[in-house]
């Protein structure tokens, strides 16, 4: 495809910056490029007819880590930079909610749940006796001790009889989270250009030569904002794709649940929408296949979620699933995200590990302040 005199003028020529990926990093990258500059050219690149990978296909989840997953990090991490991590989620979040207001995000504070399935007493009882030496980490945070014990209040099955409930942890809509963050991007003048593949970024003289399957321009600075699918354009950074499977249940009755709920270290987790439970996870299953950057589900996932459906979240409620749907993260050896200048025109902002709702904003920020 050439591109017309009218089109080159108009979006592709004096670019001051140029983000890749109009999810929540890139677009709180554009916000804040704006802000900072408010004079500068800026346009935003969208593979997908919607932001492909994870911000429109997430849970909702405002989570900055449960016990076990706190734990696990402590495996491969200091105290020092588990704290900083997690502080850089309670910061994120905080962000977004600053940016565009809670009833805008359809934010709500019910608190999260971790649960203990029977068959692991050992791994229950160490999580129990951990929650005072964490609580204490994390206080100096949450500016409270984030963790209580809380009996089985929702009459799951085939768990241990106590959660370990965070008070501080809560959950969104990521549609309307995602649309406001679009509108707020429409309002400053941010163009968001969709269905415009990236095949390459190279440095150049004056900048970084973005190269499409049609047409390429010169961009003063490149952010790439691609998490899961960051490998294909930064061939240095070590970012892995992470598929999560995702269903969805019909509307349910009378449904008393209410809050984030997790189980084996994260790699489960469901919540209560619209008198629906939204289930996702899995992953663990089978990392080799997961490791993808194809959408899509498999057998072993979806029963295994439709399983843990029947036998422990609604074990006397029968409930037909509505929707299934997958999205793209990207993860590392390292839970910290990779917030970095890749060349003298060329930045990133990607491997977010799961946790780009809590991270995203916070991370885009970021991103845009390597600009100075």
């Amino acid at each position: 495809m050439e591109l017309s005199y009218w089109e080159h003028k108009s979006w592709f020529t004096h670019v001051d910056f140029t983000i890749i990926g109009s999810g929540i990093v890139g677009i709180n990258c554009a916000i804040s490029l704006k802000e900072k500059y408010p004079k500068s050219n800026i346009l935003i690149l969208e593979k997908g007819s919607l932001p492909q990978g994870a911000s429109t296909k997430n849970a909702g989840f405002a989570c900055f880590g449960s016990v076990s997953e706190i734990l696990a990090d402590l495996e491969h991490h200091n105290e020092e930079e588990v704290v900083e991590l997690v502080q850089k989620r309670w910061n994120g979040i905080q962000r977004l909610r600053s940016l565009l207001g809670d009833e805008a995000i359809g934010f709500q504070l019910h608190g999260s749940h971790e649960l203990f399935p029977m068959e692991k007493p050992g791994f229950y009882e160490k999580c129990l006796e951990s929650v005072p030496y964490l609580n204490n980490l994390m206080e100096p945070i949450f500016a409270k001790k984030p963790f209580v014990s809380n009996s089985n209040l929702f009459g799951f099955s085939n768990i241990q009889k106590k959660y370990i409930t965070h008070l501080l942890e809560g959950q969104l809509d990521t549609g309307k989270m995602m649309r406001s963050l679009i509108q707020k991007c429409m309002s400053m003048e941010i163009p968001i250009l969709n269905g415009v593949m990236v095949e390459e970024v190279v440095e150049s003289n004056g900048g970084g030569i973005i190269k499409t399957a049609d047409f390429e321009f010169l961009s003063k600075k490149v952010f790439v904002a691609t998490n899961g699918f960051a490998s294909k354009l930064l061939k240095s950074e070590t970012v892995k794709p992470a598929r999560a499977q995702v269903l969805i249940t019909e509307p349910i009755k009378n449904l008393h649940i209410k809050g984030t709920f997790h189980f084996e270290e994260g790699y489960y987790y469901f919540r209560n929408i619209d008198d629906r439970i939204l289930f996702g996870g899995g992953r663990n299953l089978d990392f080799e296949t997961e490791e993808t950057t194809a959408f899509g589900e498999t057998k072993i996932i979806q029963n295994q979620l439709e399983a843990l459906l029947r036998n422990m979240i609604l074990p006397d409620h029968p409930v037909k699933i509505e929707r299934r749907w997958s999205g793209i993260m990207g993860v590392g050896s390292q839970k910290s995200p990779i917030v970095k200048q890749v060349s003298e025109s060329i930045y990133c902002g990607v491997r977010l590990g799961g946790m780009g709702v809590a991270l995203g904003s916070l991370v885009g920020k970021e991103l845009a302040d390597l600009a100075d």
